[in-house]
């Protein structure tokens, strides 16, 4: 795999404060931001619910099935986008006076994903009489039908792209969907409910049927944080909104027990926890039990309403997400050995990869699929058995160019019958399908990417915000760079790039290099850390490199300093 370092330029014309820091100022100029609007993380600035498509139809409903006493049932989803979606429409729901709401989250292993008929028929023994998806749905006309002709009114939220058939829901609230006027379409699952209880609240709160008029949406928002990082949606600027204000709570000591819990046994401390945090800590312990188990669990615990209880959970999903790590580390191993195996002594690998054994865990195979896709850089689907009828599912992840939902379109629009069921993201999709016809998936994957590929883009490119000055390599442009995300999809954690002389290297547990480093006219030495970095050509590193990095904060025991988190090393000539 080819890495490139390569500078940014600014996207923006620049109309920022005089008074920004230079360094902020380059990092907001380079990501497209330029008006001091922009910068502007207040929920006044907050995109109004009124343009979503659907959104008086979705409230009118919900509006009757909370004045009405009706019976709701949340049908969730089995990851972190799912699990605080569902959290936050029971707890708005109750707090707007609603009595009767329970859920549901389908079992990934025996239903997949969404409102299928079987899960409908699991639903039935509840007799809801009001059925409300959340980041799930907008896929799922079948068991949308089921649901209706049970006598069941359903309110679809989702925020995945519409495939061909649309399902002709009582209500449809999804950004993507056509005709939708609403101008951020990156929210996730969890910020679609959001803005839906939002309206009701709104609705309610203008007929004086709201129990507690003062009683705010605000309140949510740690769990709309924590679903939209998770998920890895594009942090534009109204989702930095909604995540930096949640972030804000949980900082101020205000979120619910369970993510209070969730960071202690994560061992964050709530009082400067980041979004990389949420994707990289809090997230993963929730997924695990979605991954492993039921995900049920997980959304108890963010239902919590006291702490003990809520540890208690928390304490449960860090003891999968152990478990979830061990058969990720197996599964890789095997997975790259596989690819090594296969391909020897080819000239380059195939555009697209595809991996499969019968042993392999369903749950685990987005993440392997992840960790290829960031080793080979190109899209790559990790399949595992999904029952004794000879089904597999597969999880891909895709780069840059290539467009995996769209490529599985192609592939199935190409080849009927050889794909059962696809759908998903740009970046991430799932499929099922027979193993009999893997052989002939792997050859239309691989020629459904070759239409669409240039060369360019099987290259790993790092974006690098340029070189700091010796000065600005300092703890106190780290702790600014920390306070000014928060960071994410689409809006990237600032990386710089400079030459370096290494004084000192150390391999830390065989994999990670530990460096001394130093630049011309700074005499103090740097502290730098390149995690899995270490391999059979690179047990020694040339005196001078030119380096990647993160300014990054490590904090042991109590005392902080300055470390570069290195993400690539080139040696310089």
């Amino acid at each position: 795999m080819r890495r490139e370092i390569r500078q940014r330029e600014a996207q923006a014309d620049d109309h920022l404060p005089a008074d920004l820091h230079p360094v902020l100022r380059r990092i907001y100029l380079n990501r497209g931001v330029g008006s001091a609007k922009e910068l502007d993380l207040s929920l006044k600035q907050l995109i109004d619910y009124k343009s979503l498509k659907g959104i008086d139809r979705a409230v009118e409903l919900l509006a009757s099935a909370v004045l009405e006493n009706w019976h709701i049932l949340i049908v969730g989803d089995f990851d972190a986008d799912g699990a605080t979606s569902t959290a936050l429409a029971i707890r708005a729901l109750e707090k707007m006076g609603a009595k009767c709401i329970s859920y549901i989250v389908p079992d990934r292993f025996k239903y997949g994903y969404g409102l299928t008929p079987e899960v409908v028929e699991d639903a039935l023994q509840q007799s809801p009489d009001l059925i409300i998806t959340v980041d799930n749905g907008i896929s799922s006309a079948a068991g949308v039908e089921a649901a209706q002709n049970a006598g069941i009114k359903v309110l679809v939220t989702d925020h995945h792209l519409p495939g061909k058939q649309i399902p002709s829901a009582d209500a449809i609230v999804n950004p993507n969907q056509s005709g939708c006027q609403f101008p951020s379409k990156k929210l996730a699952g969890v910020g679609v409910i959001f803005y839906v209880m939002a309206a009701l609240r709104a609705h309610l709160r203008s007929i004086d049927k709201l129990p507690d008029p003062e009683w705010s949406m605000s309140e949510l928002l740690d769990l709309v944080a924590l679903g939209t990082v998770a998920d890895v949606v594009a942090l534009d600027h109204n989702n930095r909104i909604l995540v930096e204000n949640g972030l804000r709570r949980i900082r101020n000591g205000c979120a619910r027990p369970g993510i209070k819990a969730l960071i202690q046994v994560a061992q964050r401390q709530a009082a400067n926890l980041t979004s990389i945090d949420l994707g990289f800590a809090l997230g993963p312990r929730l997924n695990a039990a979605g991954r492993l188990q039921d995900m049920g669990l997980g959304i108890e615990c963010l239902l919590a309403k006291e702490d003990t209880e809520a540890l208690t959970l928390a304490a449960e999903l860090n003891a999968i997400n152990l478990e979830r790590r061990d058969i990720q580390t197996q599964m890789q191993t095997e997975a790259m050995q596989k690819i090594d195996s296969t391909f020897d002594g080819r000239a380059s690998l195939p555009v697209g990869l595809c991996v499969y054994q019968v042993d392999w865990h369903e749950g685990v195979v987005g993440l392997v699929a992840s960790k290829l896709k960031e080793r080979h850089h190109r899209p790559c689907i990790a399949f595992a058995p999904a029952g004794d009828d000879g089904t597999i599912k597969g999880s891909a992840r895709s780069i840059p160019g290539v467009h995996i939902r769209d490529i599985l379109e192609r592939v199935s629009s190409l080849n009927p019958g050889l794909i059962d069921k696809f759908g998903g993201h740009a970046m991430a999709a799932g499929l099922s399908m027979n193993l009999k016809n893997l052989d002939q998936f792997q050859t239309a994957f691989e020629n459904a990417i070759n239409e669409v590929l240039d060369d360019s883009s099987l290259i790993s490119v790092i974006d690098s915000e340029g070189s700091l000055e010796t000065s600005q390599i300092h703890m106190d442009t780290a702790t600014l760079i920390q306070r000014a995300g928060p960071w994410g999809q689409g809006f990237p954690e600032p990386v710089f790039d400079g030459d370096f002389e290494v004084i000192d290297q150390r391999i830390l547990k065989d994999k990670h290099w530990k460096l001394r480093l130093k630049t011309t006219g700074n005499s103090q030495p740097l502290d730098g850390i390149a995690f899995n970095a270490v391999t059979e050509q690179t047990l020694v590193l040339p005196s001078k490199l030119r380096v990647a990095y993160k300014l990054g904060i490590n904090d042991f025991r109590g005392q902080q300093n300055l470390q570069l988190m290195i993400v690539q090393m080139e040696p310089l000539e």
